[in-house]
């Protein structure tokens, strides 16, 4: 039996950014890669998205206070 967390109200929506919006992102804010948080590959959201190490993944969250709120983390092995 297999689990989608994604059904899950605490889990945030996540996607994983094509290469030309990671590019766009890190030329945004002139970051690069190394400067955003880790999360692990073996992280139950990477696995579930079919992350591999060097991957973006945007988490999409709601707020009271912000609506919509946006963050990014890059996967590590």
């Amino acid at each position: 039996m297999e689990i989608d967390i994604f059904k899950n109200k605490l889990v945030p929506k996540s996607r994983i950014l094509k290469e030309e919006e990671e590019k766009e992102l890190l030329e945004k804010y002139n970051i690069s890669k190394k400067q955003l948080p880790r999360i692990l590959v073996s992280d139950p959201v990477a696995k579930a998205l079919n992350a591999k190490p060097g991957n973006i993944i945007e988490f999409t969250r709601e707020s009271k206070t912000a609506g919509m709120s946006k963050f990014y983390r890059v996967v590590v092995a």
